[in-house]
């Protein structure tokens, strides 16, 4: 299990902090939605998750199987919904892969792009409850 600490900054900006590792990322509301858009939104950091997972889970299969995936790149395209409730409608994710992957490759590179394991949280329900402390 991996605890993330938030701390709410002021001026809809938020901090958080990685527990094993003590590394620090910072928050903005997109310019959009009351913020200034100085960092990533909290819906950007869902569309980072995913690319982010996809290319670490297709590395995992790369170096087991000793693929070159040098040169891949991943670009998440995050939709947010129309109506309300303000909400991610759609994540396109586009996949450049390196030259000179064999269909062996291909394949099993592909499979693994759609077994991350934020992909497959994004398909399904997520049990997430949130409990409220007043000090």
């Amino acid at each position: 299990m991996v605890r993330i600490d938030v701390s709410y900054q002021g001026g809809l900006r938020c901090e958080a902090v990685h527990g094993p590792s003590g590394t620090k990322l910072v928050t903005d509301a997109p310019v959009d939605n009351h913020g200034k858009g100085e960092s990533f939104s909290p819906t950007d950091l869902v569309a980072t998750a995913l690319g982010t997972c996809i290319s670490t889970i297709m590395g995992i299969v790369a170096e087991r199987e000793k693929i070159n995936l040098g040169g891949l790149r991943i670009a998440v395209q995050k939709e947010m919904s129309a109506d309300p409730p303000r909400r991610i409608a759609r994540l396109v994710t586009r996949i450049v892969m390196p030259q000179g992957l064999t269909e062996q490759q291909r394949a099993k590179l592909e499979k693994a792009a759609h077994t991350c394991p934020v992909h497959r949280t994004l398909q399904g329900n997520v049990d997430m409850p949130i409990e409220f402390v007043y000090a």
